[in-house]
């Protein structure tokens, strides 16, 4: 039979949905819930338990006896392992991973202390050097790569070899070419480069102490002035200020000429990347010039007297050191690529020469009088280390060793003198020189 069942309306159930902040996904952070504490592996059930059973201090009415509470202690002691607190609500923070790569720290190692260095304030060897010319014009010492130191007295050229102690003499000029006026090495050590005062140049190979090559025609005067560029490209410096660049593979060596001077060209110094050659005059003049360019790439006048020392530095691009005269006496640093005056020094007298140390940050410079001195400085303070005297004139000529640790310095005194500036580096097979002793620093060049 067919007939209406009478429905009773439902009541009005929305299907439950979660809120749009909740996450589907079970939290791995640990947290808990925002009203269950989670306590985790910080709380013992075990532990709880013992806790709950052990009767309060306060709480206990009948007196224990000692045995029984010397083991309730022992039995909190090895349950609760010093803890006081069994349920925890705070989860521990998290430790930093450390990568495998991190090597761990060496807090027992303690930094060695670095060894204090001592320069000797005397000369390790003093040569005699009659005869030398004592003009702030001329450059007539020069030390080698292969160890070998050359000088110039009056008409000849001596060699000392510095690793055997011995002396030979290369060449003696004809008077009309006398005095020698400078010397300098190729970088390969085996040619030197020979200015003389009727303006000629020649090259010769020391090992068979042949003439190689004449360079004549090239300025009018004495060359005071000589600094290689390479093995190949010889820059040469006259009374007339002018500079010029000589190829001496080819037969027109004259390759380039600067002009930027109007005096004596006093110095000249190549960069290490051998793009920049610097020049000072006894106009008072520091002159930068380009390889490829005749013209100054910088004009520097700050100087009040003779600038007879450049020196580029070996460790910092672009920067230039360079010493005044005797109403100057300073030294000062000079940015290239700017353009600028980085800072100037007063030294108390006139700058002959100046050397970067190639060991340390430091610059070495020698002077005039009244001390006469070569000074040790430290690079950028300018603190001065040490000062170094002997020399009873103007020490006029400065060169470095090959390995950085001994500086020869001659003057018009007539004396040759070598200083330790850097320790030796010790080696078993290292020959040693006869010539070393308390009884026979004294020697001859000739």
């Amino acid at each position: 039979m067919d007939a209406d069942i009478y429905r009773e309306p439902l009541p009005d159930v929305r299907r439950w949905r979660r809120p749009p902040w909740a996450s589907s996904r079970p939290t791995t952070r640990g947290f808990g819930d925002r009203f269950i504490p989670n306590r985790g592996n910080r709380m013992n059930i075990n532990i709880s338990e013992a806790l709950l059973n052990i009767p309060r201090k306060d709480e206990s009415t009948d007196e224990v006896s000692p045995s029984r509470a010397a083991y309730r202690k022992l039995l909190a002691d090895t349950m609760l392992q010093g803890r006081t607190r069994v349920l925890s609500f705070s989860n521990r923070p998290r430790s930093p991973l450390k990568s495998s790569l991190e090597a761990p720290s060496p807090t027992h190692i303690q930094p060695a202390a670095r060894k204090r260095r001592r320069i000797p304030q005397a000369p390790e060897k003093t040569l005699d050097a009659p005869d030398i010319v004592g003009d702030d014009r001329f450059n007539v010492l020069d030390w080698g790569n292969k160890n070998v130191l050359s000088i110039a007295l009056d008409d000849t050229v001596y060699l000392w070899n510095a690793t055997d102690g011995s002396t030979t003499e290369l060449v003696t000029v004809p008077e009309s070419s006398a005095p020698i006026t400078s010397v300098s090495w190729a970088p390969d050590g085996r040619h030197i480069a020979i200015g003389q005062y009727n303006s000629i140049v020649e090259l010769y190979d020391v090992t068979t102490k042949k003439l190689l090559r004449t360079l004549a025609g090239i300025h009018q005067g004495p060359v005071g002035s000589l600094a290689w560029n390479n093995n190949h490209l010889l820059t040469t410096g006259g009374l007339q200020g002018a500079i010029i660049n000589n190829d001496v593979r080819i037969q027109s060596h004259a390759v380039r000429s600067y002009r930027g001077h109007d005096d004596v060209i006093c110095g000249l110094k190549w960069s290490s990347c051998g793009k920049h050659l610097a020049s000072g005059g006894a106009d008072k003049l520091v002159n930068i010039w380009d390889v490829s360019r005749s013209s100054p790439l910088h004009r520097f006048s700050n100087h009040t007297s003779t600038v007879r020392a450049v020196a580029w530095c070996p460790f910092k691009d672009n920067l230039l050191a360079s010493g005044g005269g005797e109403t100057d006496r300073c030294i000062k640093f000079w940015n290239v690529g700017a353009g600028t005056c980085l800072k100037s020094v007063e030294t108390g007298s006139e700058v002959c020469g100046l050397l970067w140390s190639k060991h340390e940050r430091e610059l070495l410079s020698s002077h005039g009088p009244e001390k006469n001195q070569i000074a040790v400085w430290k690079y950028p303070s300018m603190t001065k280390i040490a000062e170094l005297t002997g020399h009873t004139s103007s020490v006029l000529y400065m060169t470095q060793s090959p390995d950085g640790c001994q500086v020869a310095s001659a003057s018009a005194d007539e004396t040759l003198k070598l200083w330790q500036i850097n320790e030796k580096s010790t080696k078993k097979n290292a020959p040693k020189s006869p010539y070393v002793g308390p009884t026979n620093m004294y020697s001859y060049i000739r």
